[in-house]
């Protein structure tokens, strides 16, 4: 569920007379997401979506996401635009909170995604790190290795729950990766949340990335390892290295991987997997029983995760030597 503040006809009505976006014909939440309240709405004009920052959201990170969507579409990236008020500001208010008129992106996501897909989701990868060399805003990541020490400082006394001996495995993998993660790779713009639910297509055909609310500066191949724990695991928990083979060479065709990246990738996919396993125990822990929001399973990526740790080398993962 991702529709946490109401709006109303009235004041939705009064917020667009401040864009130049036709007249109000019908709206309704969006379902889908967890961080923000999202509408679509239909105008006279076109159908945009209307997104309304919670109280997770920084409203001083909200120029960075903004101006990063209007930056990669400008260089070829196909990704939903910020509509500007008639004052040239990207941000107005509607219910008490920070929102914004996005572009309606055509194209659905896919729940069953192929190998061919996963290629196609490699190359929009690369090319948005690509396209982000020259923006100028930075944004540190807060879900990188401080945060997750956050994160396991508030769930880890209760972890056992979860499952027994959880506590005492999680603490020996914050140490290893403490110790272990990688300082001196390649770095830059990261979409940091690249799960098939933010990547549209219309029929076979890639038509965007949405959903830059987790986007931040990071090390690359981190964002390729995420990418790779997204989409290449089946319902079973088994990894398909036939798509991440695709992904990788997806990739690899816009963007090179380093050699130094190519060693760090297991080390940086089980860092991944615990960033994803962490935010999941947190919510499934702390929120509320009845809240209007779907708790997604800790449990798929600490699965995840262990397969990671039995990896010897990238090679694994489909990488061509």
């Amino acid at each position: 569920m991702a529709v946490y503040t109401d709006i109303n006809e009235v004041d939705l009505k009064a917020f667009l007379a401040e864009y130049e976006a036709g007249d109000l014909l019908s709206f309704k939440g969006i379902a889908e997401g967890v961080e923000n309240s999202n509408f679509l709405l239909h105008t006279s004009t076109d159908p945009l979506i209307l997104t309304l920052y919670e109280k997770r959201v920084d409203k001083n990170d909200l120029p960075f996401f903004l101006g990063l969507m209007h930056h990669l579409a400008e260089r070829g990236l196909s990704c939903p635009l910020p509509l500007p008020r008639r004052d040239g500001a990207l941000l107005g208010e509607l219910s008490g909170r920070p929102a914004a008129l996005i572009s309606f992106l055509e194209g659905m996501w896919l729940r069953k995604p192929e190998a061919r897909h996963c290629r196609e989701v490699g190359v929009a990868l690369a090319r948005m790190h690509v396209a982000g060399r020259d923006f100028a805003i930075r944004r540190p990541n807060a879900l990188s290795l401080d945060g997750w020490q956050d994160l396991w400082a508030k769930s880890k006394d209760r972890a056992d729950e979860v499952e027994p001996g959880l506590e005492a495995e999680v603490g020996d993998e914050m140490a290893f990766l403490g110790t272990h993660w990688p300082k001196d790779l390649p770095d830059g713009v990261i979409h940091a949340d690249l799960f098939p639910d933010n990547v549209f297509f219309l029929g076979d055909d890639l038509s965007g990335l949405i959903d830059f609310y987790f986007a931040c500066n990071d090390l690359l191949a981190y964002d390729l390892a995420i990418g790779l724990n997204a989409w290449c695991f089946e319902k079973d928990g088994a990894y398909n290295i036939t798509k991440g083979k695709a992904m990788i060479e997806g990739y690899q065709s816009v963007r090179p991987l380093l050699d130094a990246e190519v060693d760090a990738l297991p080390v940086l996919c089980r860092g991944s997997a615990l960033r994803f396993f962490l935010t999941r125990l947190y919510d499934w822990l702390m929120t509320p029983e009845g809240a209007l929001v779907v708790k997604k399973d800790p449990l798929e990526y600490l699965k995840k995760l262990r397969f990671h740790r039995a990896i010897e080398n990238s090679t694994e993962y489909g990488l061509t030597p």
